[in-house]
This record gives C-alpha cells, sequence and structure tokens, in this order.
C-alpha cells in the first residue's frame, strides 16, 4: 500500500485519525517514536519556530525544503499545511502543490481565507483552486480543503453551518479529499457536515473543546492539534529555563 493510500485509509468517521502537528525533522521523530500512524506539519509552529509570522510570511522555498526534510526524518506518511498554496491564482498555486509534491509530502491543508486580507476566497474562486491544483497533482494525494468561515466569526455558529455544508459540497465536487473545519466543537454542527458533506471532517483539538470521544461518535473522521503542541513545548522551555537561570 502507498503511503497516500495508507493515510487516506486512516480518516474514518467514528475512529478518527489523531496527528500531533509536527513543525520539522525533529519534532517529526518524536511524534512519531511515540506511536504515530501519519504526521501533518502546522503552519503557525513551523512559522514560530523559524521566526516568521504565520500567513506565508515563510519564504516558500524555505516551506518546502523543510518539509522535504520532515518527510526524510520519518517513515510515515506526511501531510503540510501548505495555507493557501502561496498564490491566488489557480494555476501557479497548482504548480506550487506539485513542487510540495515532489518532496514526497503525500497531502496537504488548502485554506480559503484570504492570506494576508480580509475574509474568504468566495466558493467560486476556491473551488476553481482546488480543481486546479487536482488536475495537477493527480488523484493520489490528499487535498484536505479548510474552510475557515468558523474560525473568522465570533458569531453564534448556527447560522454559518449551512454555508459550512455549501462549501464543503463545492469542495467535493472540485476534488478535495478531505473537509477542515477549524473551530467546529457542537457535535449537533458536526453530525449536519458530516451527513451532507461526502468528504471525511477534520476538527481541530483546542483549549475547552469537546473530548475527542465525543467528537468521534459525531462523525469526525481526523483530530489535528494546530499550534498547540509547539505552544505548550514553548511554555515547558520557558519555565525550564527561569528555573534554570539565576534571577
Amino acid at each position: 500500500m502507498s503511503k497516500f493510500a495508507a493515510f487516506a485509509a486512516l480518516h474514518v468517521p467514528g475512529d478518527p485519525v489523531v496527528l500531533y502537528n509536527v513543525w520539522d525533522a525533529g519534532s517529526a521523530k518524536a511524534v512519531a517514536a511515540a506511536g504515530a500512524k501519519a504526521l501533518a506539519t502546522g503552519s503557525h509552529p513551523v512559522a514560530d519556530a523559524n521566526g516568521w509570522p504565520d500567513g506565508e510570511q515563510v519564504p516558500l522555498d524555505f516551506a518546502l525544503a523543510n518539509a522535504e526534510r520532515v518527510v526524510s526524518a520519518v517513515d510515515l506518511p506526511v501531510s503540510v499545511d501548505f495555507e493557501g498554496a502561496y498564490s491566488v491564482i489557480p494555476a501557479l498555486a497548482a504548480a506550487n502543490v506539485a513542487r510540495l509534491r515532489a518532496t514526497g509530502a503525500i497531502g496537504c491543508n488548502f485554506e480559503d481565507q484570504v492570506i494576508g486580507g480580509e475574509g474568504l476566497h468566495s466558493r467560486g474562486e476556491q473551488t476553481r483552486r482546488i480543481a486546479a491544483i487536482r488536475d495537477m497533482v493527480g488523484s493520489e494525494f490528499f487535498i484536505n480543503a479548510r474552510t475557515d468561515l468558523l474560525l473568522k466569526s465570533h458569531d453564534n455558529h448556527d447560522a454559518l453551518i449551512g454555508e459550512v455544508i455549501d462549501r464543503g459540497k463545492a469542495f467535493a465536487d472540485a476534488g478535495a479529499s478531505g473537509f477542515f473545519v477549524p473551530r467546529i466543537a457542537d457535535p449537533r454542527h458536526i453530525e449536519r457536515v458530516v451527513k451532507a458533506v461526502p468528504l471525511p471532517l477534520n476538527a481541530i483539538a483546542f483549549p475547552g473543546a469537546p473530548a475527542p470521544a465525543v467528537w468521534a461518535l459525531a462523525g469526525v473522521a481526523r483530530i489535528s492539534h494546530g499550534p498547540f503542541p509547539h505552544r505548550s513545548l514553548m511554555n515547558q522551555l520557558e519555565e525550564a529555563a527561569r528555573a534554570a537561570i539565576p534571577g
């Protein structure tokens, strides 16, 4: 079985694969040693660990080289958080994802927020970019299409689930492999999305989120951890340094 096929098979509604996000080769080795079945990077921790802000401020060549080092460090399937693929132009975004695939990554996150701007790309714009990426990389690459509708809104999420579903359906039609909805938390919302969107649903664990077992019962197929592992480790490092450095 290929690494892509093995990765895709891990996405089981009700028995979600847990991706404890990494940011470099060292963190990849540590999480692999803990028994991970697959790995995924997070754009925010990659940026934080290397001194850049998030939001495609990590230079593209550095991001690709870092992805290659992560892939080379482990024998597991690796998905890379590729934000908006470094271009709003479908053909250029697709070419960048092809470069990412050449590193050995078997998939990527691809988000619909306007990087460096406000709001989201329209559903039509985003589906055109997803379709261009699929045409470029072929079928053996896991496009985890992300919508930031809930992440960008502090209002009642009840009113937004319909648009989340519409985007998920459109992304599926365009060739996405999975559907990532950061900040989705309510099991009722998850059940609606899982029922309506023909893609495995990815939720992100965050402080105060429901227990993974609750999400599993609602049908989540993938739980990622985003920037939180790196932040936790940096907090521990700071505390250890404070204890070691004379006051």
